[in-house]
């Protein structure tokens, strides 16, 4: 038997498979979430695992997670995440995952998600305020992260995206160093996400998921501003397929 969880993300979309087969894979979502599928169901069948072969159980989660039509099931989030993370974290914990849309707290107590709690619409304080900062900087977002190490932070107020956009390309006129304006944005998002997370009561185990889960550089910042020690890692980004797959094995 092989078990998938598909999580179609907003920006990134992530497959993770268990059993005969083990793998995992990421592609951009691109403009179309079927198109995307389509590619995810085509690049299965490269590892010879068919979706609609009944030795196959699919769950599907995330953002465009209905235009996985030949999902066994259709699955939140939330409960998702709450299960990947939880694997991942070997235990109860919370988890922050930061994704292209929205940043979530989710607070998992005995093998259950147990709380949580979601941004407002705003997009600052997720991926995509990250992307557009970077796309603005002339660079990519690990170069971004790597320019905020060197930098020396400028103070970015405006909770809405668009408004700290024109605070960055005020501070670019003014001649202010890429490496400054980088380690304004990061510090930014880690700040509402902070906020956020000071909206719950957080477990003693803190992990981080989403596109960023990966970046040390993040992961102690948030740290320094919860005083509590936030864990990154690689695997993070696929937490949500991941609890997919495993929700799949339990159908």
């Amino acid at each position: 038997m092989n078990y998938v969880g598909i999580d179609i993300g907003s920006t990134a979309s992530k497959v993770v498979a268990l059993g005969d087969k083990n793998i995992e894979f990421v592609i951009p979502t691109g403009w179309s979430s079927k198109e995307t599928v389509d590619e995810i169901k085509n690049r299965l069948l490269s590892y010879e695992i068919d979706v609609c072969d009944d030795n196959t159980k699919v769950v599907a989660t995330g953002y465009g997670r209905i235009s996985v039509d030949f999902a066994d099931k259709i699955i939140t989030e939330i409960t998702c995440h709450g299960k990947g993370g939880t694997e991942i974290a070997k235990g109860d914990c919370t988890i922050i995952d930061i994704g292209g849309q929205d940043t979530k707290v989710i607070i998992v107590e005995n093998n259950f998600v147990s709380d949580f709690i979601m941004n407002d619409k705003c997009s600052a304080g997720t991926g995509k305020f990250i992307e557009v900062m970077a796309n603005r900087l002339g660079v990519t977002i690990d170069e971004l992260f790597d320019m905020a190490k060197k930098g020396e932070t400028v103070k970015i107020s405006s909770l809405c995206t668009v408004f700290a956009e024109s605070e960055v390309i005020s501070f670019i006129g003014k001649g202010a160093k890429r490496e400054d304006i980088a380690a304004g944005v990061v510090d930014s998002v880690a700040s509402k996400v902070a906020t956020l997370c000071n909206k719950k009561k957080l477990s003693n185990k803190i992990i981080i998921t989403g596109g960023i889960s990966h970046n040390e550089y993040f992961a102690n910042l948030l740290s320094k501003k919860l005083k509590k020690k936030v864990e990154y890692s690689k695997e993070g980004r696929y937490a949500g397929a991941l609890g997919a797959a495993l929700l799949a094995k339990e159908l």
